[in-house]
Order: C-alpha cells, then structure tokens, then sequence
C-alpha cells in the first residue's frame, strides 16, 4: 500500500471521526434544550408574554454569558420564575401593558451589573469567607427540593407517563454505557411521547395550528416608576440564588467557577442577558436548576455543546412548527423526567457538605438546619399561620424562601465565627 494511498485513508478517517463528534454534540445539545424547554415557556405562559420571544432571548442572553464568562461555565439561561409575581403586577397596574413590565426588567439587568462590579472590587476571597460549604450545601439542597413539587406537580396529569418516562431515564443512567447513557434524557423522553401517543394522551393541535416559520412578536419597553419599584427589588431575591447555582454548577463540573471566571463575570452575564430579554420583549433571565441536572446526568461538561444549544433555541425561536411539536409533549412526561432532574441538584448538595469535609459540630449543624427549615418550610410555615417569614421590599416583592434562608445562613455563621472560632471549617 502506498504513501499516498495511507494518507488519503487517514483523511477519510479523520473525517468521519469529526462528523461523528459533531453529530454527538448536535444530538447531545438537542437534548440539553428540551430539558430546558418547558420551564423556559412556562414563565411566559404564566404572564403572557410571548414565548418564541422568550426562546429568542433565553438563546441570546446564553451566548452573552459564554462571552463575558470566557466561554468556561456550561450554563444555558432560562426565564426566571423569581419575576412572575412582579410581572403580574405590574401588567395589572398598566392595563395588561406588559412593556412597563420589561422596562423593571432591564433595570433589575442594570442593578446586576452594577452588582458585578461590587463583587469585583471586593474579592473573591470575601465571598468564600462569608459562604462556606455548610452554608453552600443546604443551600443547594434547597434549590432541589423546592424544585419537586414543580415537577410532582406536572408528573400529577399522568403518574403512570411520569412514571415511564422516570423509570426508562433512571435505568438508562444506571444501566447505560458510554454515548448511550449521556442520552438517558431525550432517551427518556421519546419512550414517555411514544406510550402517551399510544395511549392518546398527546394533542397535536399546538403542531397542527402552528406555521412553519413566523418572526417572534418583539416588542420594544416602556418605563414607569412605579413599575421599576415592583421589579428591580427582585434582584436581591436571586442574587443568593445565582450564586447557588454557579456553585452547584462548579461542584458538578469539578471546577470553581466562582474564583475562574469569577462570581462577578457570571453576574455579568446574567445581568447583561436580563438587560437583553428586556429590551426585545423576553422575560428576565438565569441560570437554571435543570441545567445543573443534565450536567449531573450526562457528565458533559463542553460549553460549547450549550453555545450549541443557545443557537438552538433562537432558531425555534423562528421556526413555528418545532416548536408546536415540542409543545405537545404531555407535561406528565417532562414531569418525570424534572423529578430525577431536581433530585439530582439536591443529592449535588449533599455532596457538597460530603466533599469538602464540613465539621459536624454544634455551630455548624444549627446554620445548616436553619438554612433548610428557612428554605423548605418558611412559605408552609406562612401559608398555615398567616404569619409572613420574609424581609418585605415593598408591598409586592418580599425576600423569602431560598433567599432569606441563605441571608440569614449567610449572617449566622458570620456572627458564629466571630463568637465560636470552632465553626470554621477544618
């Protein structure tokens, strides 16, 4: 065999291998934005904003982030729930006019960045001091299991769908090897949509009535200040939850995302592609609980493969038909699927606390116990008394559950490391 002939096959080889590596991202972030999908569209579903625009931005606000975080944190951005109370409001108080609600949106996208600029100048070492892993821990726990009443929730249409659908996922991702088990998800997923079609549990209708391509309905803000007044709040709500997730993003991936590329440069991201969700019409945008489960499933780490995704959902964002198709998968299935997703977060949690060897002792144990009862049972607490557990901002918007567990946990272990030196971590 000759020279020549050798490298034409090293070529061909060469080739095929890359074809092959961009078919495993393509199917690999298909996936990524079906998980994603629901909770995205569901914000604007809720407040009646457009969701094409909401995909358009949720892809966009996702490529500014990679940018400004040097393309190193796998994050995609989805609509954030933190704002619908807000948006509600403000729609109600402006005659259902919701570009007063998008002008408190690009504020509250000013305010984070603003935010990153403080992180910035006060280090990232503060940061740490101040959010050790028994404060980080439960705080991820939290953000899981508040989480699994959403998905219970949606799994409640059809438990025996959710079911299906959890069970092939879960056996898949114990059972599965190599490409295979990366795709327990959409694997998943196409088993829940196959019985429900069998059992007629799927309405086409979304598919059938959609057009095949339609330019989403962008919309330019208006600004008020009672309507800023409502929204901008809402930043110091999920400030403690975006650190949360980047840190549970970080544990995942093995890496410290909150040192490199920094907590300021994440925040900048977040706050630049709220800014932009703003300005065309989109809801507010975050990173995204779902996002740190399917990193946990599939342990694919590229960021790339979520650049990928982005570009995905700004071209359903255009494309009616898909997605139409995609709205007519039963929500019992991506129920059952957000179950292990949630669970997954949680279980990262208690890694965290595992990993990082969180002494058990009296001072320790009484921060983590109060960030969990804050954070799990504060809105039960509030719901059965009357009584709200929270820090009011204004007569809309207070600080409660996830975010007033972390503040207090946050001040808690402050003040126990000034009067029980013991508390700090070895």
């Amino acid at each position: 065999m000759t020279e020549k002939v050798l490298k034409k096959m090293e070529v061909e080889t060469s080739k095929t291998t890359d074809w092959m590596a961009l078919f495993k991202k393509v199917i690999l972030a298909l996936q990524h934005l079906i998980a994603m999908f629901g909770a995205t569209v569901l914000v604007p579903v809720l407040t009646g904003l457009n969701a094409s625009v909401a995909l358009v931005s949720a892809g966009l606000g996702t490529l500014v982030f990679h940018a400004v975080t040097k393309k190193k944190v796998p994050v995609f951005l989805g609509s954030s729930f933190a704002f619908i109370g807000g948006i509600l409001a403000v729609k109600e108080a402006h005659n259902g006019d919701l570009a007063y609600a998008q002008g408190g949106i690009i504020v509250a996208g000013l305010i984070y960045v603003l935010m990153s600029f403080v992180i910035r100048k006060i280090g990232i070492d503060f940061i740490k001091k101040y959010l050790p892993s028994h404060v980080i821990g439960p705080m991820i726990i939290v953000i899981g299991l508040n989480l699994v009443p959403t998905a219970f929730g949606m799994a409640s249409g059809n438990f025996v769908l959710a079911a299906i659908t959890l069970g092939t996922a879960l056996a898949i991702n114990f059972f599965g090897k190599g490409f295979f088990k990366q795709l327990s998800i959409l694997t998943a997923v196409v088993v829940g949509y196959t019985v429900a079609r069998l059992l007629g549990q799927v309405d086409p209708s979304s598919f059938v009535n959609a057009p095949l391509l339609a330019i989403p309905a962008f919309t330019l803000p208006k600004f008020s200040v009672p309507a800023v007044a409502v929204l901008a709040p809402v930043v110091l709500a999920v400030f403690m939850e975006h650190v949360g997730d980047i840190t549970t993003n970080g544990q995942v991936v093995g890496q410290d995302f909150i040192k490199d590329p920094g907590l300021n440069r994440t925040l900048l991201g977040d706050g630049l592609a709220t800014l932009l969700a703003g300005c065309i019409g989109g809801p507010a945008n975050t990173t995204y609980g779902e996002n740190t489960g399917v990193l946990a499933i599939t342990k694919n780490y590229d960021p790339s493969t979520l650049r990928l995704a982005a570009v995905f959902a700004i071209i359903l964002g255009f494309v009616a038909k898909i997605g139409g198709f995609l709205g007519t998968i039963p929500t019992p299935v991506m129920g059952g699927i957000s179950l292990m997703l949630f669970s997954m977060i949680s279980l990262v949690g208690v890694q965290t606390i595992k990993n990082n060897n969180v002494k058990f002792n009296a001072a320790n144990v009484v921060v983590m116990i109060v960030v969990l009862v804050l954070g799990l049972w504060g809105s039960y607490f509030q719901n059965m008394t009357g009584i709200n557990i929270g820090i009011k901002i204004n007569e809309t918007v207070s600080i409660t559950g996830l975010s007033l567990a972390a503040i207090v946990g946050v001040a808690l272990n402050a003040v126990l490391n000034i009067f029980v030196p013991s508390s700090k971590e070895a």
